[in-house]
């Protein structure tokens, strides 16, 4: 029987405990700055340890979580989130995150007016009188 590895690549970590779909999505991630390994700014070769606090974002969700464990090997979703911890604080705020979304009022709902309809339009070039000039920009 093999012994798992102590220590992994992040980008590889990242993707074993499924927290991004592809390796090179996680890699990109790293890239923009959006991970970070004991509040350090960290690149995907860096080397993960059980112990380390990591940081990162996924989409509009901001997660830190604390590794448990590695892997060789992308499992199912049940042994990949044996590979860490979410911190509490983490948990609360994206509770909290996600309460904010859900008491956000809708977007399309603060626009009081949209698109002219066709009848609204000729009421506007009615309204306007633009006469016999071919422009509408004034000549003196």
């Amino acid at each position: 029987m093999t012994m798992p590895p102590d220590s992994m690549r992040l980008d590889k970590w990242l993707w074993c405990a499924r927290f991004y779909k592809t390796r090179g999505l996680a890699v990109e991630e790293i890239g923009k700055g959006r991970v970070t390994v004991n509040e350090q700014p960290a690149k995907a070769a860096r080397e993960v340890r059980p112990g380390d606090t990591i940081a990162l974002r996924q989409g509009p969700v901001a997660r830190t979580v604390v590794v448990r464990g590695l892997s060789k090997a992308r499992g199912p979703a049940p042994v990949a989130q044996q590979l860490y911890e979410e911190t509490a604080e983490s948990q609360a705020a994206r509770a909290y995150a996600a309460e904010q979304r859900r008491l956000a009022p809708e977007p399309s709902a603060s626009l009081s007016e949209g698109r002219p309809t066709k009848r609204d339009r000729r009421s506007i070039d009615k309204a306007r009188d633009w006469g016999d000039r071919w422009s509408a920009s004034l000549d003196d």
